[in-house]
């Protein structure tokens, strides 16, 4: 069943569910189990075999039973609990209240907190996991006291997060990125450029990327929405209902939380920042170290390409959440209002919180392993390479194919590793100089499938971070991504046809501009009332 097109099965039957029936688990675990049903050639003791394997190998790698801890997967997931303990205390002490009033006298609308929360998304650029979860954080008090939806701030975070990672050389992505794009480069014979210098050539070519960025701030300074999104903001517009009402008992879990009256906007700048600078002292420390182990030079592209991304998230959260805690002790013991009850229940209910969220990644990390054994990325893969395509339209394509391998598989990072191999290998049997831009259109179409995907990690980090549903994030998200990637796709078109990067680019600048005139003649709700209440 491996490389051929029932592999294509168990994702689109857990893509599929989830969007019918919004159970994300169970949709997942129908994925996981069809999965493991044709690697084993519908074995039952083989199917459960695998499926337990998919699961076991998420905490442990090197085989058996009480194998080395998998320190990647364990660390995000205890940054994950961090962040939920992080969050839980920021709201005792009051800091969240406080911030959220702060933002209010300097951001005075919707379209503010909204353009502010992409700038934000922008900057923070060293990893997309950090993205997601600290801009959701930062951002959220202020959107939902301007009445933002969480479906809204879920999309701002997401489609800021991976696009911006994905063409910054220095981030974890980027340095994953350079180190592939090397040995692609070598294995062709490609010498007139470095891989870095491929990368930052790359960059213009990343079409989606700046369709994404554009389209993010197009909808946010026209304060136009459609598709799904507008029934959310609508909702939160003229109710003050931020979450769609399947979420509401995710409130519940927050009111259990005493508030402070006493709270200072430093109570959560505080945590917030040391999280920041400490998961970027971590990425120095760890990757300097590798760097060094390695006998590689010491610069910053290799310190950030052999950082160990995860234990710095967890470094950064573990002193984030002392800080918090420090903060909650000094702030107890002068007014007494927060007291060793409270810690404890701050630490239950912060973990408590993101279960839901751990749940879903876990399924979603399942599925993933068991589709990569199908070798699902594979096989759509190769039909890319077998067919007589034109050179002109192979990024067009591309770019499709990559979208649609990130879709089904739920990782960017996957299709990556699958596909720039390959787009090295189409373009030295066709024209070599189509390298770069096979290449960007792969690294454009993946982060667009990702972005649509319910079983991508970074979708469901977005969801976390926000605090939103996750299938109302999915859903609200798809139109918007779609948007972007048809704008990408002519400027594909337009650059494999004239050969020039600049005039595909030059297309997408006017379509995201002829996109912001189209939507002024849509109905809208004007500024003022949407600030009423």
């Amino acid at each position: 069943m491996e490389n051929t097109i029932f592999s294509l099965i168990p994702p689109i039957l857990a893509i599929v569910m989830v969007l019918i029936t919004r159970k994300v688990l169970l949709s997942l675990a129908v994925g996981i189990l069809s999965a493991a049903l044709l690697l084993a050639n519908f074995n039952i003791l083989e199917t459960l075999s695998l499926t337990w394997g998919s699961f076991k190998d998420i905490f442990v790698e090197d085989g058996g039973l009480f194998g080395v801890v998998d320190t990647w997967y364990t660390y995000i997931l205890l940054f994950i609990v961090m962040l939920g303990i992080l969050t839980a205390f920021m709201s005792m002490m009051g800091g969240t209240r406080a911030f959220g009033e702060w933002m209010i006298k300097r951001v005075k609308s919707r379209i503010g907190v909204q353009v502010a929360t992409a700038i934000l998304g922008v900057a923070v650029f060293i990893d997309d996991y950090f993205n997601t979860l600290a801009v959701g954080q930062i951002a959220r008090p202020s959107a939902d006291s301007h009445k933002v939806s969480r479906a809204k701030l879920a999309y701002l975070i997401d489609s800021t997060s991976a696009p911006v990672c994905v063409v910054s050389p220095v981030s974890s992505w980027g340095a994953y990125i350079i180190a592939t794009i090397g040995g692609i480069l070598t294995a062709q014979g490609v010498s007139e450029f470095s891989a870095l210098s491929a990368f930052v050539q790359m960059i213009p070519m990343n079409y989606y990327v700046w369709a994404a960025l554009g389209t993010v701030f197009v909808i946010a300074l026209r304060g136009v929405d459609f598709g799904p999104m507008k029934k959310h903001e609508m909702r939160a517009i003229e109710t003050g209902q931020v979450m769609s009402d399947n979420q509401k008992e995710s409130k519940g879990t927050k009111d259990k939380l005493p508030t402070s009256e006493h709270g200072k906007v430093r109570d959560l700048i505080v945590p917030i920042a040391v999280l920041f600078i400490g998961t970027i002292i971590s990425m120095i420390w760890t990757g300097r170290a590798a760097t060094i182990e390695a006998g590689d030079p010491v610069t910053a592209i290799n310190i950030f390409g052999n950082a160990d991304v995860t234990a710095s998230l967890l470094y950064g959260g573990i002193a984030a959440v002392l800080t918090a805690m420090i903060l909650f002790i000094v702030q107890g013991s002068k007014t007494g209002n927060l007291s060793g009850k409270n810690f404890g229940l701050g630490i239950f209910e912060g973990i408590k919180a993101m279960i839901p969220a751990i749940s879903i990644l876990v399924v979603a990390w399942m599925i993933v392993a068991l589709i990569g054994e199908l070798q699902t990325g594979e096989y759509l893969a190769g039909i890319v390479q077998e067919a007589n395509i034109s050179a002109a339209l192979l990024p067009a394509i591309l770019f499709v194919i990559a979208g649609f391998i990130a879709f089904a598989t739920g990782t960017s990072w996957g299709s990556f590793g699958i596909l720039l191999p390959i787009a090295g290998q189409i373009a030295a049997a066709t024209d070599i100089n189509m390298i770069l831009p096979m290449m960007a259109a792969v690294l454009a179409g993946s982060v667009f499938g990702d972005h649509c995907s319910p079983i991508s990690d970074t979708t469901i980090l977005s969801s976390t971070g926000a605090d939103c549903d996750h299938m109302d994030h999915v859903t609200t998200q798809i139109p918007y991504a779609l948007t972007s990637a048809s704008i990408a796709f002519i400027g594909y078109l337009v650059s494999g046809l004239t050969g020039s990067t600049w005039l595909g680019l030059a297309v997408v600048a006017v379509s995201l501009v002829a996109f912001f005139f189209v939507l002024k003649n849509q109905p809208t709700v004007k500024q003022e009332e949407e600030l009423v209440g």
